[in-house]
């Protein structure tokens, strides 16, 4: 935020007073700026120099100055200052310089005090039940005295709570005081659990117009540790989750496999009378199992399997297993066709003359012309 006010100054009567919050950036014109900013210069005024300093020399900006990285010129001919700190206030001097060589100054100086407003805490170290003192200061070099300043200028500093309430000495909570030369302005007050993320402000007002302000946020620092162990926490939390996840998929593909092994196991126990040829369209997508199905390619009498060969599981199904007889001319003492195709199989008994349909699930008969 940049507050500036023109008064007619002590010095001169071309002055500028531009009041300033540290940190922030500020723009100081040139009132007397002609058209080309090649006859522009910017001479410092401060408390660290016992002469002038040249800033920006006919349009050109100094190289060999402490602030030079910070300083710009702008297209107007101003002086903009990125930044600004306590060490930046005191008087700007703007000049017009023409002629062949440059030695002829056009019109009169331009005068720029500038003002920084900056707040610093006692405490380091701020927690509920401890006493912190804030102080508010303003940075003025104008060649005379603050105090002097402070009443030509009508110039005031004072603090205010969050709700921009203005705070008085008659409140028993704060102890409010000033410097001798009415510049620093100092609340001290005991902190409450309430009071942490509150706001107090010191504003600067030149004829009852407020000029800048800088906000003092009071920041617990036990508070500020939690904040800081709770991210950590956050980031545990997360971790554990993401590694648990992990572990769950991971043991729920070992079951599955187990599972799954464990089918095939009792399927290869039940299919060992089978050939694998005989059924490696489907069931060897399941397991890998070594099946013997010589009773199926054997005599159709051979085919009539015992009680004992036949292993007494429930559960054994078979997609479509399909057997072809070698003997067509002998008759099958089973009254079915020598092509049959197995939709599935259980673990029910068939005897010589038992009904087939008890045996397979369906039963195709092919036809033969022969008659038999």
């Amino acid at each position: 935020m940049i507050r500036c006010s023109c008064v007619s100054g002590i010095s001169g009567v071309n002055e500028t007073h531009v009041f300033i919050s540290s940190g922030e950036n500020v723009h100081l014109s040139c009132n007397n700026a002609l058209h080309d900013c090649t006859s522009t210069t910017w001479n410092y005024n401060g408390f660290r120099h016992s002469a002038a300093v040249e800033l920006i020399g006919l349009g050109i900006k100094k190289k060999d100055t402490e602030s030079h990285e910070r300083l710009s010129l702008g297209s107007d001919c101003s002086l903009n200052i990125n930044n600004i700190s306590t060490e930046d206030y005191g008087s700007y001097i703007c000049q017009q310089w023409t002629g062949v060589n440059r030695d002829k100054q056009q019109g009169t100086d331009a005068h720029v005090f500038l003002h920084v407003l900056h707040v610093s805490s006692s405490q380091t170290e701020i927690s509920a039940g401890l006493s912190v003192t804030l102080f508010c200061q303003l940075y003025s070099y104008t060649g005379v005295s603050c105090d002097d300043l402070i009443r030509s200028e009508r110039i005031q500093l004072f603090w205010v709570n969050q709700t921009g309430v203005k705070l008085t000495r008659s409140d028993s909570r704060y102890q409010i005081s000033s410097s001798s030369d009415h510049c620093i302005i100092t609340l001290n007050t005991t902190l409450l659990n309430e009071d942490d993320n509150r706001e107090w402000r010191c504003e600067v007002t030149q004829r009852d117009q407020v000029k800048t302000s800088v906000t003092y946020t009071v920041k617990s620092s036990a508070q500020a540790d939690s904040t800081a162990a709770g991210i950590t926490t956050r980031e545990i939390v997360i971790v554990i989750a993401v590694c648990a996840s992990f572990v769950l998929l991971l043991l729920a593909l070992i079951l599955w496999m187990m599972i799954r092994k464990k089918r095939c196991g009792v399927r290869r126990a039940t299919d060992d009378s089978v050939d694998p040829s005989s059924r490696a369209g489907t069931n060897s997508l399941f397991c890998e199992s070594q099946v013997n199905l010589e009773s199926l390619h054997s005599s159709p009498e051979s085919r009539q399997t015992s009680p004992s060969q036949v292993e007494q599981t429930d559960d054994v199904t078979y997609t479509e297993v399909t057997a072809f007889s070698k003997n067509r001319a002998k008759k099958n003492k089973v009254h079915c066709d020598d092509k049959v195709t197995y939709a599935s199989i259980g673990g029910a008994k068939a005897g010589a003359q038992e009904d087939c349909s008890q045996l397979y699930a369906s039963v195709n008969k092919n036809r033969h012309k022969s008659g038999k």
